[in-house]
Formats: structure tokens, C-alpha cells, sequence
């Protein structure tokens, strides 16, 4: 896999031909859309996902905008470097349906030698905003 670029990469992941990440099992979502520095995923909560409270646990759009925005920045990768997650920024906007098709949109905003900042958004299906998220990621390179 390291002769793939990152957008080789999510876009194999896109067209079944290698596996989702096994995130993807605990937290029910993938990606429908995939281009340089772009990534749009679909998810959906339930009652897996609840707080002590009953309603969907903050977590859960947390872990999807955390996907977003790296997947964002490793969609512009080249082959043989790798990113990590080195800091996520949440604002929580709206409670987070169960049961309802949700979708997560990531975009570059920045990407240099060392370092990817990117954003996301998290919406039902009509666009109502959910929650938005920057994150900056170490962009690691094989020595």
C-alpha cells in the first residue's frame, strides 16, 4: 500500500477493493466521495452510540469529524507519507440524530512539508449543521 497515494488510497477504499478501516464497524459510516484534498463521508448513529442520558454521545461526531478532516489531508499525500492526528477542535451544534443519514465533509485547508490543517462539518441529510471540527495533523515522512 505505501506505492499509493493517499488519494489512491481512500479512493481504493472507496471502490471496495481493499477493506475500510475496521473504525468503520464501531462507528457506522464511509466514504462516498473522494478528490484531492476533499472527502465527503455518510454516517449514522444509534443506540450504540448514546450517552447516560439517552441521546447521541458527543463522541460519536468527534470520531467522524476526526476521519474527515485526516482523510481530508491524506487524500493530498503523496505515496510513502503517512499523517497523525495532532490536535482536533470541536463545536458542537445541534444534538446528533439516531438513525438518520449524516454527512461529514472535509476539506484542506492548509498543507505544507510538516504539517495539514483541514476542517469539517457534520449535517443531516437536509444541510441542518450538527457540528464543525479543524484539525492539524504531523505529516510523517519516511526517511
Amino acid at each position: 500500500m505505501k506505492h499509493l497515494t493517499g488519494l489512491q488510497l481512500m479512493q481504493a477504499m472507496l471502490n471496495g477493493d481493499i477493506p475500510a478501516p475496521s473504525i468503520t464497524q464501531t462507528m457506522p459510516m464511509n466514504a462516498i466521495a473522494v478528490s484531492e484534498g476533499s472527502v465527503t463521508f455518510e454516517a449514522f448513529a444509534d443506540e450504540r452510540h448514546l450517552n447516560p442520558m439517552g441521546g447521541v454521545h458527543g463522541g460519536f461526531a468527534a470520531t467522524v469529524l476526526d476521519s474527515a478532516t485526516a482523510c481530508a489531508v491524506h487524500s493530498a499525500l503523496p505515496a510513502g507519507v503517512g499523517y497523525s492526528t495532532i490536535d482536533l477542535n470541536i463545536k458542537m451544534v445541534r444534538p446528533v440524530p439516531q438513525k438518520q443519514r449524516l454527512l461529514a465533509k472535509g476539506s484542506v485547508m492548509n498543507l505544507s512539508t510538516s504539517l495539514g490543517i483541514a476542517e469539517a462539518t457534520l449535517t443531516t441529510e437536509d444541510g441542518k449543521l450538527l457540528a464543525t471540527a479543524t484539525a492539524s495533523c504531523l505529516i510523517l515522512r519516511g526517511k
